[in-house]
């Protein structure tokens, strides 16, 4: 079976932190089910690779964002299979953090 996605190796980091931090604030259960809605998105986007928008204003990189929560998935939507680049919660200060991601 051919893959649909990957998630490069920020992405792994960024979506085991935001894991482990839900897990920490509530509960295992709750840490779960964002993850999992974080990951049918991703897969959603495997399908749908135009969904989302770009944001010039954050990086000239050819990378679209997608909303899952209150996390931006980060990916390159030329790419196949689909490259997940970052997972970023929507308060941080997004350039910055792009900076050192991609």
């Amino acid at each position: 079976m051919r893959r649909r996605y990957v998630l490069a190796p920020s992405a792994v980091n960024d979506l085991f932190q935001i894991w482990h931090y839900i897990k920490q604030q509530s509960s295992v259960e709750i840490a779960d089910r964002v993850e999992s809605v974080i990951r049918e998105r991703i897969v959603f986007l495997a399908g749908s690779p135009g969904a989302g928008h770009w944001r010039k204003n954050l990086t000239d990189k050819a990378v679209k964002f997608f909303p899952a929560y209150s996390y931006l998935i980060v990916y390159r939507p030329e790419t196949n299979p689909l490259e997940v680049v970052a997972i970023l919660h929507g308060s941080r200060n997004l350039e910055q953090v792009l900076k050192d991601h991609i």
